[in-house]
């Protein structure tokens, strides 16, 4: 099957996040979906999105062995958040379509990059993963090592994504909203790389339909704002008047463990690879405008 084609996608992480957003993109590329849904609420979720349904679960991985082999390539969004899990998963699928030239994109994360020092890092940083995502790594090298049995292995590794009124800075607006505050961890002089949901999924389907094999691509949209910057934004499209508080990490980290030192991370990246590869160009107006004036909003 040659670049370009119009496929059949096994899509985990189907009724999540970024798999929704994925699973739009890939349809109104004329591509078609199978979801994976591991309960019959989600099954319904993607029946009403007119995707077809595998009933499996990535904490059970021989369950999504014959979706991957059946498909025409594999989209994988969905985690368990267990290392070992995960990676059983992905081994899976990738013995599943070795040697078929099929198509496998992995979603990781910049948290594998770890704090960039107030450097831009892009896709030969070497990574010192976050303690929440250390297990990632190992994740991304078992796909792109499988390049080497004819698959055509993509990882893409996303910003803090924003958009659709959920993801992370969701907490801002809820925190505001609740005690009149956008909370944040740390000083909130960090800088966060952001992507747009949507603008996300349309590199999928770039990576999918173009990209060869062996390929890690960044996807952010060049800004870096610094954390207390986007909850005052959210505060202010929650009517809380722009109001932020620090919630300091030490604190943070009883309440949160390791999620709280990945909020601090002080990052900024480069997604040139993927615009000069792909062609891709982020076209949301930016996240202070979406929290201000966009999607966040009730």
């Amino acid at each position: 099957m040659g670049l370009n084609s119009i496929m059949i996608i096994f899509l985990t992480g189907a009724t999540g996040y970024i798999g929704s957003a994925v699973g739009s993109a890939l349809q109104k590329a004329g591509h078609s979906v199978i979801g994976l849904a591991r309960s019959d609420e989600a099954a319904g979720r993607l029946h009403l999105r007119a995707v077809a349904v595998h009933r499996g679960d990535l904490a059970s991985p021989e369950s999504v062995r014959d979706a991957a082999l059946a498909a025409d390539g594999v989209i994988h969004t969905g985690t368990t958040n267990q290392g070992e899990l995960d990676q059983a998963a992905v081994r899976v699928m990738l013995d599943a379509i070795a040697g078929l030239g099929k198509p496998f994109i992995y979603t990781s994360g910049v948290w594998v990059l770890g704090d960039t020092g107030g450097r831009v890092a892009d896709e030969t940083w070497p990574v010192n993963p976050a303690a929440l995502v250390a297990w990632r790594p190992a994740a991304e090298q078992l796909v792109l090592q499988a390049s080497a049995q004819k698959v055509r292995s993509i990882v893409i590794r996303p910003a803090v994504v924003y958009g659709r009124g959920e993801g992370i800075p969701a907490g801002f607006v809820e925190s505001a909203r609740t005690h009149g505050a956008a909370r944040y961890v740390g000083s909130g002089e960090n800088r966060w790389p952001v992507i747009d949901v949507d603008d996300l999924a349309d590199l999928y389907v770039r990576a999918l339909e173009k990209a060869p094999a062996g390929t890690v691509l960044l996807a952010a949209d060049g800004s870096a704002h610094r954390v207390k910057e986007i909850a005052e934004a959210a505060s202010i499209g929650a009517g809380a008047g722009g109001r932020t508080e620090s919630w300091p990490l030490e604190e943070a980290r009883k309440t949160l463990g390791a999620y709280a030192d990945a909020l601090a991370l002080d990052q900024q990246v480069s997604s040139e690879r993927a615009r000069a590869m792909l062609g891709w160009k982020p076209r949301a107006s930016g996240i202070l405008e979406d929290l201000r004036l966009g999607s966040y909003l009730s």
